[in-house]
Protein backbone atom coordinates (compact mmCIF):
# COMPACT_ATOMS: atom_id res chain seq x y z
CA UNK A 1 0.00 0.00 0.00
CA UNK A 2 2.81 2.63 0.95
CA UNK A 3 4.53 1.51 -2.79
CA UNK A 4 1.40 2.23 -4.44
CA UNK A 5 0.96 5.64 -2.27
CA UNK A 6 4.49 6.74 -3.24
CA UNK A 7 4.28 5.66 -6.95
CA UNK A 8 1.32 7.61 -7.01
CA UNK A 9 2.70 10.69 -5.39
CA UNK A 10 5.98 10.36 -7.53
CA UNK A 11 4.32 10.46 -10.56
CA UNK A 12 1.67 13.31 -9.96
CA UNK A 13 5.27 15.52 -8.85
CA UNK A 14 6.12 14.19 -12.26
CA UNK A 15 3.20 15.63 -14.44
CA UNK A 16 3.77 18.91 -12.35
CA UNK A 17 7.46 19.36 -12.71
CA UNK A 18 6.93 18.57 -16.82
CA UNK A 19 4.12 21.03 -16.53
CA UNK A 20 5.74 23.81 -14.88
CA UNK A 21 8.76 23.68 -17.00
CA UNK A 22 6.91 23.81 -20.22
CA UNK A 23 4.87 26.42 -19.11
CA UNK A 24 8.19 28.46 -17.89
CA UNK A 25 9.61 27.13 -21.27
CA UNK A 26 7.34 28.71 -23.49
CA UNK A 27 6.03 31.73 -21.61
CA UNK A 28 10.07 32.77 -21.30
CA UNK A 29 12.41 30.84 -22.88
CA UNK A 30 10.70 30.04 -26.33
CA UNK A 31 11.19 32.82 -28.87
CA UNK A 32 7.97 34.09 -30.03
CA UNK A 33 8.61 36.85 -32.35
CA UNK A 34 6.63 36.57 -35.90
CA UNK A 35 9.57 38.51 -38.06
CA UNK A 36 12.54 36.06 -39.02
CA UNK A 37 14.87 36.79 -41.59
CA UNK A 38 13.50 35.23 -44.60
CA UNK A 39 9.52 36.30 -43.78
CA UNK A 40 7.44 38.31 -46.20
CA UNK A 41 6.73 41.78 -43.73
CA UNK A 42 3.90 42.57 -42.58
CA UNK A 43 2.10 45.63 -44.23
CA UNK A 44 0.42 47.87 -41.42
CA UNK A 45 -0.47 51.62 -41.50
CA UNK A 46 0.33 54.01 -38.67
CA UNK A 47 0.28 58.08 -38.50
CA UNK A 48 3.30 60.20 -37.72
CA UNK A 49 3.52 62.54 -35.53
CA UNK A 50 2.80 65.39 -37.87
CA UNK A 51 -0.59 62.86 -39.01
CA UNK A 52 1.12 61.50 -42.28
CA UNK A 53 -0.06 58.40 -43.22
CA UNK A 54 2.80 55.92 -43.20
CA UNK A 55 2.01 52.25 -44.76
CA UNK A 56 4.76 50.08 -45.38
CA UNK A 57 3.69 48.65 -48.56
CA UNK A 58 4.27 52.28 -49.87
CA UNK A 59 8.02 51.86 -48.69
CA UNK A 60 8.22 48.50 -51.65
CA UNK A 61 11.42 49.82 -53.50
CA UNK A 62 13.04 50.89 -50.63
CA UNK A 63 15.09 49.38 -47.47
CA UNK A 64 13.31 49.42 -44.21
CA UNK A 65 15.23 50.19 -41.39
CA UNK A 66 12.22 49.23 -38.92
CA UNK A 67 13.19 50.14 -35.48
CA UNK A 68 10.71 49.35 -32.64
CA UNK A 69 11.31 51.45 -29.46
CA UNK A 70 10.23 53.28 -26.33
CA UNK A 71 11.78 56.89 -24.81
CA UNK A 72 11.89 54.68 -21.34
CA UNK A 73 14.99 52.44 -23.01
CA UNK A 74 18.16 53.67 -22.57
CA UNK A 75 19.38 51.85 -25.33
CA UNK A 76 16.44 53.16 -28.10
CA UNK A 77 17.93 56.54 -26.24
CA UNK A 78 21.25 55.70 -27.30
CA UNK A 79 20.78 54.59 -30.99
CA UNK A 80 18.63 57.28 -31.92
CA UNK A 81 21.47 59.32 -32.73
CA UNK A 82 23.24 57.60 -34.53
CA UNK A 83 20.02 56.70 -36.67
CA UNK A 84 19.58 60.27 -37.41
CA UNK A 85 23.26 61.05 -38.41
CA UNK A 86 22.88 57.93 -41.02
CA UNK A 87 19.88 59.29 -42.43
CA UNK A 88 20.20 61.77 -44.93
CA UNK A 89 23.19 59.53 -46.43
CA UNK A 90 21.21 56.42 -46.48
CA UNK A 91 17.63 57.81 -47.71
CA UNK A 92 19.80 58.99 -50.47
CA UNK A 93 20.42 55.68 -51.55
CA UNK A 94 17.27 54.10 -50.85
CA UNK A 95 17.22 53.19 -47.03
CA UNK A 96 14.15 54.54 -45.40
CA UNK A 97 14.12 54.51 -41.37
CA UNK A 98 10.47 54.08 -39.19
CA UNK A 99 10.61 54.07 -35.61
CA UNK A 100 7.83 52.79 -34.34
CA UNK A 101 6.92 53.86 -30.77
CA UNK A 102 5.60 51.08 -28.98
CA UNK A 103 2.32 53.02 -27.55
CA UNK A 104 3.33 56.00 -25.47
CA UNK A 105 1.38 59.22 -25.14
CA UNK A 106 2.20 61.39 -28.43
CA UNK A 107 3.03 64.17 -26.01
CA UNK A 108 5.78 62.20 -24.85
CA UNK A 109 7.13 60.71 -28.22
CA UNK A 110 6.95 64.30 -29.30
CA UNK A 111 9.37 66.08 -26.55
CA UNK A 112 11.52 62.99 -27.57
CA UNK A 113 11.83 63.63 -31.14
CA UNK A 114 12.42 67.18 -30.69
CA UNK A 115 15.24 66.43 -27.76
CA UNK A 116 17.42 65.02 -30.61
CA UNK A 117 16.13 66.66 -33.47
CA UNK A 118 14.92 63.46 -35.45
CA UNK A 119 13.75 63.88 -38.99
CA UNK A 120 13.21 60.43 -39.48
CA UNK A 121 9.49 59.24 -39.47
CA UNK A 122 8.38 58.68 -36.44
CA UNK A 123 4.95 56.38 -35.74
CA UNK A 124 3.04 55.42 -32.71
CA UNK A 125 1.72 52.25 -32.51
CA UNK A 126 -1.06 52.85 -30.26
CA UNK A 127 -2.45 49.69 -29.27
CA UNK A 128 0.58 47.79 -30.01
CA UNK A 129 -0.79 45.81 -33.05
CA UNK A 130 2.01 46.45 -35.04
CA UNK A 131 4.59 45.24 -32.51
CA UNK A 132 2.15 42.14 -31.76
CA UNK A 133 1.70 41.41 -35.44
CA UNK A 134 5.88 40.95 -35.07
CA UNK A 135 6.32 39.10 -32.05
CA UNK A 136 8.47 42.27 -30.71
CA UNK A 137 10.45 41.80 -27.78
CA UNK A 138 12.81 43.32 -26.13
CA UNK A 139 13.04 46.57 -26.86
CA UNK A 140 14.52 48.27 -29.16
CA UNK A 141 14.19 45.62 -31.99
CA UNK A 142 15.10 46.85 -35.37
CA UNK A 143 13.87 44.78 -38.70
CA UNK A 144 15.47 45.23 -41.70
CA UNK A 145 13.51 44.72 -44.82
CA UNK A 146 14.63 44.35 -48.32
CA UNK A 147 13.22 46.20 -51.70
CA UNK A 148 10.96 43.26 -51.83
CA UNK A 149 9.43 43.47 -48.29
CA UNK A 150 11.01 40.35 -47.17
CA UNK A 151 12.95 40.64 -43.59
CA UNK A 152 16.70 40.71 -43.92
CA UNK A 153 17.76 40.38 -40.22
CA UNK A 154 16.55 40.99 -36.88
CA UNK A 155 17.88 42.53 -34.22
CA UNK A 156 17.13 42.37 -30.65
CA UNK A 157 19.13 45.02 -28.10
CA UNK A 158 21.01 48.32 -28.87
CA UNK A 159 23.18 49.07 -31.95
CA UNK A 160 26.73 50.57 -31.78
CA UNK A 161 26.87 53.39 -34.65
CA UNK A 162 28.47 50.94 -36.56
CA UNK A 163 26.14 48.60 -36.77
CA UNK A 164 23.31 51.00 -37.70
CA UNK A 165 25.64 51.82 -40.80
CA UNK A 166 25.91 48.01 -41.34
CA UNK A 167 22.55 47.30 -41.49
CA UNK A 168 21.72 50.20 -43.28
CA UNK A 169 24.45 48.80 -45.74
CA UNK A 170 22.45 45.46 -45.95
CA UNK A 171 19.68 47.06 -47.10
CA UNK A 172 20.50 49.18 -50.18
CA UNK A 173 18.34 48.43 -53.22
CA UNK A 174 20.30 46.40 -55.48
CA UNK A 175 22.84 45.68 -53.47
Amino acid sequence: MKQKRLFMRTTILAIIAVALGYTFYSNFIADHSVAQAGNDSVNFVLKDLEGERIELNDLQGKGVFLNFWGTYCPPCEKEMPYMESLYSEYKEKGVEIVAVNVNEPELTVQRFVERYSLSFPVVIDKGMKVSDAYGISPLPTTILIDEQGTIVHVHKGGMTEQMVKDFMEKIIPGS
